[in-house]
């Protein structure tokens, strides 16, 4: 048989049909061979039925050791596939294979581009819920974090786990780039030594310049980063804090003389009110920590009187904490009707201590089953609705609160409706929750209140990204909550499937060769059955001359 020539010229089909001599044979019939030839299916010499018959031959000379061979290949390369995916989605929470569909193989399919003018036409419920989602995925600090060197690092010496990922350790040293410093620090050595400090990574590197900066100066920000990172505990913290707050506030006097004096003055005086703030605010943890809650108390409430625009800190939830410590609960009713407002960004402490309160006033003698025979209260009520409220702004917290799922070191950063919020809710507010008797219990009576309502009722709908964000900031070695609940991707079942079918067929072919062969012989009659009948139907339609001209080609 000869070779294949070059693909088909202009007026092949005419030229095809003078040369056979076909006047008589419809269009149709011609079309349809030239679709058979352009899938090189007429190239053959032999009858379609023969090379059929052939290929049957060569199946039934196959040995079971092939079919052995063969299954067990392909259940090998399925489950790596399967191992791959699995991995994969614990990973990144989705599926590789999906996302490649999805992200390459559907724009060269024909699949709409999500950046087509068609699809920027939305309404504009759709771009306020955008914009909604994308500010409450946004990373907040945490305001009840931890001192790195007394607590964090002590938690590294005991446990051999870094509690820290980099990349909130990174956004830290951000924080602390953009509070602690200015463009005229170069004008003070000391400030330009602790300007390079705070970029520093290595800790040690860190330490050692802001004990350079001491010796030129009386520094306020080289004795917080001592404080933060080098004082093992929480009283020698707070001793490097006081040294602190005595700088700052000398710096702070000075530059309130001269902040209308210039651009230059009033963006010092910005970073002396920063560090002051930060100081006098890790001053009133210290004394939280120490046990002197009323002292903390006192000292969060003159902050917040006396700067009262500065509420990047949310000073008031470390307020709120305290004064729960103390019990004192019509004063955290008294900070809940001031910053729990609509026009005021929520968090996990505002909405589940709101939450408290309400089930307090109810929760010793409720009772799931006599609510339901008499019906809910007014009271009760309120607190159903506000337990729904909490539980919707964040789901992850009750499996914390309820103890089914082991508590970590909250982050430094948090993502507000996420697991690294819950985290820090959590850590610092499950004992004002167990101090309240029956709390807990109505809490668990209403744990499966949010399912229904990730797509939002009382907040805009959950947003998708804090699963991505929340593996950013947890470390590794904790399971992230997700929310909602994600199921297996297909293409996991799908693989997983495979993976068991293949396997059990080289198992069972390795055991009953003989019967195997059977099957397969038999399966393979039923799947080139259809394949039969349509190619009896082609040598039926087709002129019988034309085979006979095709093997003289």
């Amino acid at each position: 048989m000869a070779e294949a020539g070059p693909g088909p010229g202009p007026g092949w089909l005419e030229q095809l049909k003078s040369c056979f001599a076909w006047s008589g044979t419809s269009p149709w019939t011609l079309w349809l061979f030239a679709l058979l030839c352009l899938a090189g299916v007429l190239r053959l010499p032999l009858r379609i039925s023969d090379n059929l018959s052939t290929v049957s031959m060569f199946l039934n000379t196959l040995t079971p050791k092939f079919y052995v061979a063969l299954t067990g290949t392909s259940s090998l390369i399925s489950g790596l596939i399967l191992i791959f995916e699995w991995w994969y989605f614990r990973k990144y929470g989705t599926s590789f294979i999906e996302q490649v569909s999805v992200s390459h193989l559907r724009p060269l399919l024909g699949g709409v581009d999500n950046n087509s003018p068609n699809n920027s036409n939305t309404s504009n419920g759709d771009s306020d819920s955008n914009r909604q989602s994308v500010s409450e995925c946004k990373v907040w600090r945490n305001p009840l974090n931890l001192f790195r060197g007394a607590e964090y690092n002590r938690y590294t010496w005991v446990t051999g786990r870094e509690p820290l990922t980099y990349y909130d350790m990174n956004l830290s040293a951000q924080d602390h780039q953009t509070f602690f410093t200015c463009d005229t620090d170069h004008l003070r050595p000391a400030d330009a030594i602790m300007q390079k400090a705070w970029r520093e990574r290595n800790p040690q590197a860190r330490i050692s310049a802001a004990h350079e900066a001491l010796e030129l100066n009386e520094c306020a920000t080289a004795y917080i980063l001592l404080a933060e990172e080098e004082a093992t505990t929480i009283v020698e913290a707070e001793k490097l804090f006081k040294q602190a707050l005595k700088a700052g506030e000398g710096c702070y006097r000075r530059s309130q003389q001269l902040q209308h004096h210039g651009a230059q003055y009033e963006a010092q005086h910005r970073r002396d009110t920063n560090v002051l703030v930060y100081i006098k605010r890790r001053l009133a943890m210290c004394a939280r920590k120490l046990g002197r809650t009323r002292e903390a108390v006192k000292m969060m409430r003159d902050l917040m009187k006396e700067f009262p625009l500065l509420s990047m800190f949310n000073i008031h939830e470390n307020l709120l904490e305290a004064l729960l410590e103390l019990q004192a609960y019509a004063d955290v009713q008294a900070v809940l009707a001031k910053y729990d407002d609509i026009s005021l960004p929520k968090s996990a402490t505002i909405c589940y201590t709101a939450a408290l309160l309400k089930a307090r006033a109810v929760s010793d003698k409720f009772s799931p089953e006599a609510a339901s025979r008499r019906g809910l209260s007014t009271a009760e009520m309120n607190a159903v609705e506000a337990i729904h409220r909490a539980v919707e702004f964040n789901p992850h917290v009750p499996k914390y609160l309820l103890e089914m799922k082991s508590l970590i070191l909250p982050p430094e950063h948090i993502l507000k409706r996420g697991d690294s919020e819950a985290i820090a809710y959590a850590f610092f507010h499950l004992q004002h929750w167990k101090r309240v008797e029956g709390a807990l219990n109505l809490l668990h009576s209403f744990r499966m209140i949010p399912y229904p309502l990730e797509k939002g009722h009382l907040f805009y709908p959950y947003p998708i990204c804090t699963e991505t964000a929340d593996r950013e900031l947890l470390p590794s070695f904790h399971e992230v909550s997700v929310y909602p609940k994600k199921e297996l991707p297909f293409f996991i079942l799908f693989t997983a499937g495979l993976c068991s079918f293949t396997a059990m067929l080289a198992l069972l072919t390795h055991q009953f060769p003989e019967l195997m062969g059977v099957f397969a012989k038999a399966f393979l009659s039923t799947l080139f059955a259809p394949l039969n009948f349509v190619m009896e139907k082609v040598e039926s339609i087709l002129p019988s001359s034309l085979w006979h001209q095709l093997t003289r080609i």
